[in-house]
């Protein structure tokens, strides 16, 4: 019995011991001033997974995710979209549609491989001047694209049985959407109805 108390106590003062050993390590409190947050005070690792998820987020409003206010359009001609979609933006609605991040290495991963992409424009139109909120009097032009993407997918499986899936003939096809603004002068006002 008392080998069993002492091996535990032996455990408990090598715990302790490590313990007090991490809380006296580097700089103690903010600044002096005896303010002590605990164990918020010690950074905690975070895996770098979580940083590429909130900087693609950003990349995606930053790029595509506003609409842009231009200039009004030019009277003697149907006005024109802005331009297609940049590879980069099909890529990014592709691995929405069907993502390949987040594999684990050497258990399950997936490629892709060979991307060609066909964009076609199957809508350019403008709505009426209206009012908007924060804008003021707008236009709101549309134009819709449909991109195609061919590819060659690899799916490499490591667990229980080791294995590798090839398509070479893998399509998937994206809609993306182009939205902006176009000022107009004034616009017929608005007028509150009589209840």
């Amino acid at each position: 019995m008392t080998r069993i108390l002492n091996s535990t106590l032996t455990r408990l003062s090598l715990w302790s011991a490590a313990l007090l050993t991490l809380a006296c390590s580097g700089c103690y409190g903010l600044g002096g001033n005896n303010i002590s947050l605990g164990f918020l005070e010690y950074p905690i690792p975070v895996s770098p997974y979580y940083q590429f998820l909130q900087e693609q987020k950003f990349h995606n409003k930053e790029r595509y995710d506003r609409v842009p206010i231009l200039g009004p359009t030019t009277s003697g001609g149907a006005p024109v979209a802005l331009d297609p979609p940049s590879d980069d933006e099909v890529m990014v609605a592709l691995e929405e549609a069907r993502p390949v991040q987040g594999g684990i290495p050497l258990i399950w991963e997936k490629q892709r491989n060979d991307v060609r992409i066909i964009k076609e424009k199957i809508a350019d139109y403008v709505d009426p001047p209206r009012f908007y909120p924060l804008i003021g009097p707008a236009q709101l032009h549309h134009a819709h694209y449909k991109c195609t993407i061919y590819f060659d997918e690899r799916t490499t499986v490591g667990y229980p049985v080791p294995h590798t899936l090839h398509d070479r003939e893998a399509i998937e096809c994206v809609y993306i959407d182009h939205n902006h603004f176009h000022m107009v002068g004034d616009v017929d006002p608005y007028t509150t109805p009589n209840l």
